[in-house]
């Protein structure tokens, strides 16, 4: 008999989602160098994040913590890679 498990999410941490999401609306980019995110200081990829904060979140989460995740995440992330010179 087949037996199927149920698929796993990819992203497991809202933290985690929160990432994917900044990195979709192009909020965020990784340095190709180092691979440490950076924040592009875009105000129209930050909003489209926040759209997307406030309308596909994750199941079980408010819209509030999601818009406080993004917001946490933006706030923890700089402009620049910390090992380029």
């Amino acid at each position: 008999m087949l037996m199927t498990r149920e698929r796993r999410p990819a992203i497991r941490t809202l933290r985690g989602w929160a990432m994917h999401v900044l990195q979709e609306a192009g909020a965020i980019r990784e340095c190709e160098e180092h691979g440490w995110m950076q924040d592009r200081a875009d105000p129209h990829a930050r909003d489209r994040a926040f759209d997307i904060a406030h309308n596909d979140r994750p199941v079980g989460i408010s819209t509030d913590e999601a818009v406080a995740e993004i917001r946490e995440v933006l706030d923890s992330i700089g402009d620049t890679c910390p090992e380029c010179p």
